[in-house]
């Protein structure tokens, strides 16, 4: 090789300096009796963890998406929920078996191309460069491995799951995929989103991936009112990213004063709640909109819309505890 002279302090010489070393180094290793047999090995090593780790990774994806077509239909909401978390822990075990699969072939390359790598000094020498490149490239991995054992354990949210990720203001959606490392969810616009575990601090999931919402309006001709109200629930568009069921008007309740209640209640996707409290609600509104006089309007009242979750109706019911007294 022809010597160079460099300029220490210049930037451009140093790494002229590092890349002329990287191709002695090259040159040298070619130049020994095994180099091709060794880079055949490492090459033959990767080729097979690839084709491994891919064929296992398809293998547990047909059963995830199989366990997945019987959740969606399952009607018990205690099987519903193992079957999600089976569906959770299908997907976490892609992500592990490939990295499995991925340290066997490293370990068995090692091996084959370092005889003496049995010896202490190269355990020492393994032993130091694994602590170091843990300690500099994995710490970030580590903590999301951890977070996300976490989370897992404690059972915080499963695949299918809607979601909505804290601190984040707008980061939510469904649940595609978690492993150890990180979590993907779909939003309602279709966009694909990753989040490192790390970084996730707090979850909002929604039940069943729907928000229960009721509107309830007072009239005095519970049929007429009836009628209306039936009619306007055939214009909210239904469907999964809208509303997730037809709305359903109950039976009216009499409320005295010769006043009726009636509730609609419907189940939206989260951030669809528009649909029911104002596209709806406007559209009740609208009907007695040219109406002054009060007593004639088939609506007496200006509509309430609320949350109407059965399971939040309860748990509430337990933590308000009103003095009947008072």
């Amino acid at each position: 090789m022809v010597a160079k002279s460099f300029d220490r302090g210049k930037p451009c010489g140093i790494i002229e300096r590092v890349i002329d070393e990287i191709f002695v180094d090259i040159a040298d290793f070619f130049s020994q009796p095994n180099a091709y047999r060794s880079v055949l090995i490492l090459f033959a090593c990767i080729v097979g963890a690839y084709i491994l780790s891919k064929f296992l990774a398809d293998f547990i994806i047909k059963i995830a998406q199989a366990v997945s077509v019987r959740s969606d239909v399952e009607s018990n909401e205690e099987r519903f929920i193992r079957l999600r978390q089976v569906e959770t822990y299908l997907s976490v075990a892609v992500a592990v078996v490939r990295a499995a699969v991925v340290a066997v072939a490293a370990y068995v390359a090692w091996i084959l191309l370092s005889p003496a790598a049995n010896s202490g000094a190269a355990a020492i020498g393994a032993s130091a460069f694994f602590i170091v490149f843990a300690g500099q490239t994995l710490g970030m991995l580590l903590r999301d491995i951890t977070a996300g054992a976490i989370m897992i354990v404690e059972q915080w949210f499963h695949v299918g799951d809607f979601v909505k990720i804290e601190p984040f203001i707008d980061v939510s959606g469904v649940v595609e995929r978690l492993t150890l490392r990180s979590t993907k969810l779909r939003s309602l616009s279709g966009e694909v989103v990753w989040v490192h575990n790390q970084q996730i601090q707090a979850v909002h999931v929604t039940p069943r991936g729907v928000r229960t919402m009721a509107v309830d309006v007072f009239v005095r001709d519970k049929d007429k009112g009836l009628k209306v109200l039936k009619e306007l629930a055939k214009a909210i568009p239904s469907g999964p990213t809208m509303i997730a069921r037809p709305l359903k008007v109950n039976k009216p309740e009499e409320w005295g004063g010769g006043l009726w209640r009636i509730t609609v209640v419907g189940q939206t996707a989260p951030g669809r709640e528009w649909l029911i409290e104002k596209f709806f609600v406007n559209a009740i509104k609208e009907v007695d909109s040219t109406v002054r006089n009060k007593m004639n309007r088939t609506f007496i009242y200006e509509p309430i819309a609320r949350y109407a979750d059965p399971v939040a109706d309860m748990k509430f019911k337990r933590a308000v505890r009103a003095n009947k007294n008072n």
